[in-house]
């Protein structure tokens, strides 16, 4: 097994370099940033790469996007402090093949290499569970998008389309402030989504509603209204 260490801290790169080579890891080399850590890979091509995220120049996220595209063979592991949900899903959508927290035992440690040198994706179990829950929930709003009302659907155009507050949705569709409520109440239960600031990023990421091109984005009243 070829393993190239990525972190900024060189005394945490000299401790798992020694707990890699106790046992028969080889150590291809180690990098400081992303920037470092992405020619050292296309030089050196070893199996794994065990990276860091925050790091200078070059993080280790961007890093990962551009490793596992040029060179998908090798495996990128995010080996982190962190377990922000933020950091964990970017990472997978970059193509990293597991997430292991620093604070990870060291048997398990080696158990996830071995995993992944087999070819088996890695997470920690509790970030495992994140991931099936935030699939669970992802499925559950799929679902819940072919309940939407016509109603529902209209005030979503309109907030894609920047028109965000209760009174103008209300003038808009001719009803009451207190139905517009009612109805985005309904649509944030649906979608299990928490305010009209996510309703919005989440329509258009999804394609749920496309903003027209002459749509202007919505403005920062989409933060000030609580329904």
């Amino acid at each position: 097994m070829r393993v190239l260490i990525v972190d900024d801290h060189a005394l945490f790169r000299d401790g798992l370099r020694s707990l890699l080579e106790a046992r028969g890891v080889n150590v291809v080399g180690e990098a400081g940033n992303g920037r470092e850590a992405v020619e050292l890979t296309r030089q050196l091509r070893p199996d794994i790469v065990l990276m860091d995220l925050t790091m200078p120049e070059v993080d280790g996220l961007s890093a990962t996007r551009i490793l596992t595209t040029e060179l998908p063979e090798v495996k990128v592991v995010v080996l982190t402090a962190s377990d922000d949900e933020a950091d964990l899903f970017e990472a997978i959508k970059s193509g990293a093949y597991g997430y292991l927290l620093k604070n990870l035992e060291t048997e398990e440690f080696f158990r996830a290499l071995e995993a992944v040198q087999s070819g088996q994706p890695v997470l920690t179990p509790h970030l495992a569970r994140r991931v099936l829950q935030e699939l669970s929930r992802g499925e559950s709003r799929r679902r819940e998008e072919f309940s939407l009302t016509e109603r529902e659907r209209d005030i979503l155009e309109l907030l894609v389309q920047g028109i965000t507050s209760n009174r103008e949705l209300a003038d808009r569709l001719f009803i009451s402030e207190n139905t517009v409520k009612y109805h985005l109440r309904n649509i944030m239960a649906k979608l299990h989504l928490e305010n009209r600031a996510q309703v919005i990023a989440y329509a258009l990421r999804t394609g749920l509603v496309r903003a027209r091109p002459n749509d202007d984005p919505p403005d920062e009243r989409v933060n000030a209204a609580p329904f």
